[in-house]
């Protein structure tokens, strides 16, 4: 009897520990942005880092499995804090219409006003989940890997995060490199050719001198988003004497997430080599 109360219990526990999380309480039109926790049992060898995870999805929609829920679980196992952000994006009936030509529609600041918040939101909930809310780092996938290293460039120095993990992300939107699909998906059909909006959303043009630490992560035959992209920020961050490292795989592709399966077996080594890159700069956050 006393086993099976345990049980329950932790089973409680642990239904209570994933449920969703609206940051944006109150606000009927940021209803369904969502944070969703994994908080590790054990942070003896990360020094109680949190993540917050980014999914991927052209800022569109989300591949909310792969690149968020998947990576929440895989980041809990190895002794990490994780919270996977459903930000908001312009979704479906955007990419299928041109609406937003004539209604605003979700765009740009959005998915950054909604990164900024989870990390506000953590941070003030710090003592609630016993997180330290001075190392908060972002990973992001993808077009969330733009985002997230968007927060280490465009927030205010208080709000960034303690560092940042971009994996095969989308990176500029003024090379022939662009992802386009994301550039229009983020900035918003109506401002596409904004040639100043464009430039401010091109991560490899405003590294800031004061960088968090970055782990940057792509495969040279990607199909979707052109290798070239993490080239350009790699250059910028090394230009600017950021610490980071770069991992550039022959095979994957993309969309690997943290999967054991998807992608290849060399870039799946992103995983085993992120853990120990956390360990190495755990004392620089």
């Amino acid at each position: 009897m006393r086993r099976l109360v345990i049980i329950i219990v932790l089973n409680m526990l642990l239904l209570v520990a994933n449920a969703q999380i609206n940051i944006w309480e109150g606000s009927p039109v940021h209803k369904h942005v969502a944070l969703t926790p994994y908080i590790a049992q054990s942070q003896n060898h990360t020094s109680n880092v949190t993540i917050v995870v980014c999914p991927g999805g052209s800022y569109f929609w989300h591949d909310i499995e792969t690149e968020g829920h998947e990576v929440g679980r895989w980041l809990q196992k190895n002794g990490i804090n994780a919270f996977v952000l459903n930000y908001r994006t312009a979704y479906v009936p955007a990419f299928i219409s041109h609406y937003r030509l004539i209604f605003r529609g979700n765009r740009y600041p959005d998915p950054q006003d909604d990164l900024c918040q989870a990390i506000h939101y953590i941070k003030t909930h710090a003592k609630e989940y016993a997180v330290d809310s001075a190392r908060i780092g972002v990973m992001g996938f993808s077009a969330g890997g733009h985002l997230a290293m968007s927060a280490a460039e465009l927030f205010n120095k208080q709000d960034r995060p303690a560092f940042v993990a971009a994996i095969y992300p989308v990176v500029t939107m003024v090379e022939s490199c662009v992802h386009k699909r994301s550039r229009r998906g983020l900035m918003g059909d109506s401002r596409t050719r904004n040639k100043g909006l464009r430039d401010r959303l091109s991560l490899e043009r405003h590294v800031p001198s004061d960088c968090p630490p970055v782990f940057l992560v792509n495969c040279k035959d990607d199909p979707i988003v052109d290798y070239r992209n993490s080239e350009l920020l790699d250059s910028a961050l090394t230009a600017k004497h950021i610490d980071h490292q770069y991992l550039q795989f022959h095979t994957g592709g993309h969309g690997f997430g943290a999967s054991d399966e998807k992608g290849s077996v060399e870039c799946r080594q992103w995983k085993p080599m992120f853990l120990a890159w956390i360990e190495k700069i755990k004392e620089l956050i």
